[in-house]
């Protein structure tokens, strides 16, 4: 071997990059007057492809490997650069390593809220946020799309690049999915995977995979919020009818103690009941068939010692009257009345009250 051979031996050009960082998508191989040698040694590790641009278009790629660099692995720069014969040393062309692993963690979030139109709440403005992860499935196409003449291009500079696409394509994505409101955050799972299904075709145009999309929260407006708590609420009552009755008939010793007395419970017991009535059929109009026979009128509701009693039939209210439970002084209600009566002036019950002798002298 002869000395100069030697000593280009020992000088041999050595080109590769060793990825220090997490973030970097693309990195362009740095080289005064991007000079390369004759027979110069290519090296692209796993996870990595090498792209060589002459003069601004793109020639070469290389995938994993070691390379020594001829007219043999470089013919579409042979052919730009016109090299019939061979090439002298040193040759000039811009080498660029991409980094073909998967990036994660990336976030987007849609550009305002979402109108979505469901079944039972209507239209409905919905935002959501997430992460997602790509990988660089096409380097040339990445960087004649997206890279452009940047020297290192990192996940920071993508996701610039990237969160407006992706969450407008989200934005658009979201109302065609067909989840109703109320399921959306128990199916995000499944709405990540019906988003990345929808979308990953766009990324694919920049040269990228898109390899997942995780949906972590969506927002709902507070009234849809609150309308999901009371639907929860309702069922977790159940009998809404015995709930308000049991409700109103709880409020009247504390009722009685107030200027208003037994007459202002007897106001509110009223109004729950018309308010159980309505809600209730509402309800059982959903749960069960509608009955063709109206259910039978409640009984008189009666305060006694206090307390409120019943409701009762009546032939009940004939007993206790005769047996001198009830009298005309009785504050009696039901169903219909706006308050608490003396049932003697109640013309229902007035015909209990001929046939009952007055209370004796000095009782």
């Amino acid at each position: 071997m002869g000395f100069f051979e030697k000593v280009r031996g020992e000088f041999i050009d050595i080109i590769e990059w060793i990825d220090d960082t997490n973030d970097t998508l693309v990195h362009r191989f740095d080289r005064y007057g991007n000079e390369i040698k004759y027979e110069a040694k290519l090296v692209v590790r796993e996870a990595q492809q090498a792209v060589f641009i002459n003069e601004g278009q793109i020639a070469d790629i290389f995938k994993p490997g070691t390379y020594t660099l001829t007219t043999k692995n470089l013919p579409i720069l042979t052919t730009l650069q016109g090299w019939k014969y061979g090439f002298h040393s040193p040759f000039k062309a811009e080498v660029y390593f991409c980094s073909t692993r998967q990036f994660t963690n990336l976030k987007w979030g849609t550009p305002g809220p979402v109108t979505m139109r469901d079944k039972e709440f209507g239209p409905v403005r919905v935002t959501a946020f997430g992460i997602y992860s790509l990988k660089v499935k096409d380097p040339a196409v990445f960087i004649r799309e997206i890279v452009g003449t940047d020297g290192n291009f990192t996940t920071e500079s993508i996701q610039e690049n990237l969160r407006g696409k992706i969450g407008l394509r989200i934005k658009e994505v979201l109302p065609e999915t067909g989840i109703p409101i109320i399921d959306l955050e128990s199916k995000v799972v499944n709405l990540g995977q019906i988003m990345k299904d929808r979308i990953a075709a766009g990324f694919e145009g920049f040269g990228l995979e898109l390899t997942e999309v995780q949906v972590q929260d969506i927002g709902l407006p507070e009234e849809v919020e609150r309308a999901i708590d009371k639907a929860g609420a309702i069922k977790a009552v159940g009998d809404l009818r015995t709930y308000t009755q049991y409700e109103t008939a709880s409020s009247i010793p504390e009722a009685a103690a107030n200027p208003g007395g037994l007459a202002a419970a007897g106001a509110g017991v009223g109004i729950g009941m018309a308010m159980a009535n309505q809600m209730g059929q509402a309800i059982g109009g959903q749960q069960a068939a509608p009955s063709q026979t109206p259910p039978p009128l409640p009984g008189f509701y009666v305060a006694l010692g206090g307390q409120q009693a019943g409701p009762f039939a009546m032939d009940v209210l004939k007993q206790k009257a005769t047996a001198g439970e009830i009298n005309k002084e009785t504050l009696v209600w039901k169903s219909g009345m706006e308050q608490w009566t003396p049932a003697g002036q109640v013309p229902e019950l007035a015909e209990l009250f001929k046939d009952v002798p007055p209370p004796l002298p000095g009782k």
